[in-house]
């Protein structure tokens, strides 16, 4: 495909724009737009709908168990003392638990996306105790906002690919046949499978050196 605006431009317009999301008297932590905004693309090279759905499925879950924690830190930190020790310990123990229910969570086909999951838990984090959020230190408030700013990302990224207004180029560079000159398919990664795509369930890879088998 050749760009007819670059990526480059598209992108930082876009991310240029977010400032008027955030700098409003909302609040709202704009920066997990570009979490999720990167996490498409670290699932593959083009932004999918299936992989946008993973990260809405998966990143509010993640925010949700921080979540719990503050909650549950709230009411019950101080129950071993006042000291920070005592708070750590209590914190820890809090963690421990939630995380382990995080991650069997995981074991669900819907949330199969762990890391995913992770990344709404620690924006959730960064959102609540760095004061952002339409009403700052309400937890709740804290979550709501960072789940809408994290489902925004994977937006951005599909804005940032399709406002390139890309077009078809074909072997010569000028057709439309979706191939290039060097036999590659119009996003550069040939005719074989795309850059995030996975083998198949039961099939044997090989590497180019491997022979094919012989029958005696």
């Amino acid at each position: 495909m050749r760009e007819r605006i670059p990526h480059e431009i598209v992108a930082s317009v876009l991310a240029g724009a977010t400032a008027f999301i955030g700098g409003t008297a909302l609040n709202l932590p704009t920066w997990a737009i570009f979490v999720s905004w990167a996490a498409v693309f670290l699932l593959g090279a083009k932004p999918t709908l299936r992989n946008a759905t993973r990260l809405w499925a998966t990143m509010p879950v993640g925010s949700a168990f921080a979540l719990v924690i503050v909650l549950i830190d709230q009411q019950i930190g101080t129950v071993l003392g006042d000291g920070q020790l005592a708070k750590n310990v209590v914190l820890g123990v809090v963690i421990l638990v939630c995380n382990t229910a995080l991650m069997c969570t995981g074991r669900l086909r819907a949330f199969a996306l762990v890391p995913g999951m992770f990344l709404g838990f620690a924006s959730f984090f960064a959102t609540y105790f760095g004061g952002f959020g339409f009403a700052p230190g309400n937890p709740w408030a804290a979550w709501v906002s960072v789940v809408v700013m994290n489902a925004a990302g994977p937006v951005f990224a599909y804005l940032s690919r399709k406002w390139t207004f890309a077009r078809r180029t074909g072997a010569d560079g000028t057709g439309t046949d979706g191939t290039g000159a060097d036999g590659t398919g119009t996003d550069g990664t040939g005719t074989g499978p795309a850059p995030d795509a996975t083998v198949d369930v039961g099939a044997e890879p090989r590497l180019q050196s491997d022979r094919e088998p012989t029958r005696a």
